[in-house]
C-alpha cells in the first residue's frame, strides 16, 4: 500500500487472513432442480443494502445443497459478487439453516483474529476496494473477478481489536442513518408503485383524475392481451414502439469489434452495468474509446432519451439517458432502445421495465422457471406494454413527476450520507485525520 497509515496500524491481505471460496466447476441448475421450499440459493440479485433479502432467494434440492459443503453459509460470512456487477458486498445475518451460493458470488470468511468481519465489510464497501478493482480489472471487457486476483487484495488494519471495534461503531452510526433514510425511500417507493399500478391500468382522464376501477365502471374498459385496459388503449409489443431509425434496439460491440487494448484512459465513455441503475444514470466513467473508434462503432451510440437496460450480471435495471453527457457508446452488457416519441413516452417505458409486475412476469416466463442471467432481444421485442393515447401518456407522466418530488429529496439526503461515510473511511484509512477524536466521540 502506498498510503500513509497510523503508526500502530499494519496491512494484511485476503489470502493471508481469510477463507475465500467460489463455486467451482458447477454447470448450473436444470429448471426441475428449483423447488418451492428447501435450501436457499443466494445470488447477487438477492443483495439489498449490504444484506441478503432471503425472501427473494430461490430454493434448490437437498442434493444440490449437500454437494456444496465448502460454500454453505453461516452468520457473519461476507459475500462478494464476481460476475456482471462485480464487487457488490453483503453481510450474512439471520442465515437459514441451509443456504449456499450460486456461481456468481464469492464466500469470504474471517479466519483469524487480525481483523473483524465488520471491519472487512466496511473496507469492501469503500473506495479503497473500488480502487483495487479498477487497477486490476482496468480495460477488461469481461466483468469477472478471479479468485487469484481477489486473494491479493491488501488492506489496512489497526493493530488492536478493540480499536477496530470502536472504529466500526463510528462507521455503523452513519450506516444507521443511511438505513433509516433508505427505509423512508422504500416506503415512498411502495406508495408510488401503487399509484403507478393504477396509472398504467386505469389511466388519467381529461380532468387529470384516475378513472374508476374496472369493477365499478366496466363500460370504460376493454379486454386486451394484458387483460382489461381503458378504452382507446392498446397492448403493443415493444418492437412496434421503436423509432424508425437504423438499429433502434442494439447491444454490443461484440468480440473483435472492440478489443481490450483499444480501451483508453480518456475519450468517449463506454457504458457498462455500473452506469445503469433503476431510474438513475450514474455518470461515473472508467472505460473510454477514441473518437476514431467511436465513429467506427457508431451503430452502438447511446443518445439522450434512449432507454437502457442491463442484460447481464444484475439483470433488468433500466434508466433514461439524460442530456449533457456528450457522445456515449453502449456495451454488450446493455440493451439500448430508441423509441418513437409519436407513439410512446420513454420515461413510461423505463418505469414499467423496472417495476411493473406484467414485465417481471414476462421475464420470469421467458427464463423458463430458472434464474434469468441474460435478456435476449426476442424477449424484449415481444414484451407487451399497456399503451395509452399520447395525450393521456403526457398526463400520466405529470402524475409520475408529482409523485417523485419527495423521493428526489430523500435520495439527495442519502447521497450526502454516503459521501460522508466515504470521506470518513478515506480519512481513517490514509491517516490524513487522526482516529483519536473519532474514538473519543463514539458512543460507549
Amino acid at each position: 500500500m502506498s498510503e500513509a497509515l497510523p503508526d500502530h496500524w499494519g496491512t494484511t491481505s485476503i489470502e493471508k487472513s481469510a477463507y475465500l471460496r467460489g463455486r467451482i466447476g458447477w454447470q448450473g441448475l436444470r429448471a426441475d432442480e428449483f423447488i418451492e421450499d428447501g435450501p436457499y440459493l443466494v445470488t447477487g440479485t438477492d443483495f439489498k443494502d449490504g444484506k441478503i433479502d432471503w425472501s427473494t432467494c430461490y430454493h434448490v434440492t437437498e442434493a444440490r445443497y449437500r454437494e456444496a459443503a465448502p460454500i454453505q453459509l453461516r452468520d457473519d460470512d461476507l459475500l462478494v459478487t464476481k460476475d456482471g456487477t462485480i464487487g457488490k458486498v453483503a453481510h450474512v445475518s439471520n442465515c437459514p439453516d441451509q443456504a449456499v451460493l450460486n456461481s456468481g458470488v464469492f464466500l469470504l470468511r474471517c479466519s483469524d483474529g487480525s481483523f473483524r468481519h465488520r471491519w472487512l465489510y466496511h473496507l469492501l464497501t469503500s473506495s479503497h476496494f473500488e480502487k483495487f478493482l479498477r487497477q486490476n480489472l482496468a480495460g477488461s471487457t469481461i466483468n469477472h473477478l478471479y479468485q487469484y486476483v481477489f486473494e491479493k487484495y491488501e488492506f489496512p488494519v489497526p493493530q488492536y481489536d478493540e480499536e477496530q471495534k470502536k472504529l466500526c461503531k463510528v462507521i455503523d452510526l452513519i450506516d444507521t442513518q443511511i438505513e433509516a433514510t433508505e427505509a423512508l425511500i422504500a416506503k415512498q417507493e411502495r406508495l408510488r408503485a401503487g399509484l403507478m399500478q393504477d396509472l398504467f391500468t386505469r389511466g388519467v382522464d381529461e380532468n387529470g383524475e384516475l378513472r374508476p376501477p374496472r369493477e365499478k365502471a366496466p363500460h370504460l374498459y376493454l379486454e386486451t392481451e394484458l387483460g382489461g385496459l381503458p378504452k382507446g388503449w392498446s397492448a403493443p409489443e415493444v418492437r412496434s414502439l421503436l423509432a424508425n431509425v437504423p438499429t433502434p434496439m442494439r447491444s454490443g460491440p461484440f468480440g473483435s469489434a472492440l478489443l481490450k487494448h483499444e480501451l483508453v484512459e480518456s475519450g468517449i465513455p463506454l457504458l457498462g452495468i455500473d452506469n445503469i441503475h433503476a431510474e438513475h444514470f450514474e455518470a461515473s466513467f472508467s472505460r473510454f474509446v477514441t473518437l476514431r473508434k467511436f465513429l467506427e462503432l457508431s451503430r452502438y451510440r447511446v443518445l439522450p432519451g434512449d432507454v437502457v437496460i442491463t442484460i447481464m450480471g444484475t439483470v433488468g435495471r433500466c434508466c433514461i439517458i439524460p442530456e449533457g453527457h456528450g457522445d456515449l457508446l453502449s456495451s454488450k452488457h446493455l440493451w439500448t432502445m430508441t423509441f418513437d416519441p409519436a407513439k410512446v413516452v420513454p420515461e413510461l417505458v423505463c418505469w414499467q421495465l423496472n417495476l411493473a409486475p406484467w414485465v417481471l412476469s414476462w421475464f420470469r416466463q421467458q427464463s423458463q422457471g430458472g434464474i434469468m442471467d441474460a435478456i435476449q432481444s426476442s424477449t424484449l421485442k415481444r414484451l407487451r406494454l399497456p399503451c395509452a393515447p399520447l395525450p393521456e401518456q403526457e398526463r400520466i407522466l405529470q402524475r409520475y413527476y408529482a409523485s417523485s418530488g419527495s423521493l428526489a429529496a430523500l435520495r439527495d439526503e442519502l447521497s450526502k450520507l454516503r459521501l460522508q461515510k466515504a470521506g470518513l473511511m478515506q480519512d481513517m484509512l490514509t491517516g490524513t485525520v487522526s482516529v483519536e477524536p473519532l474514538l473519543e466521540n463514539e458512543p460507549a
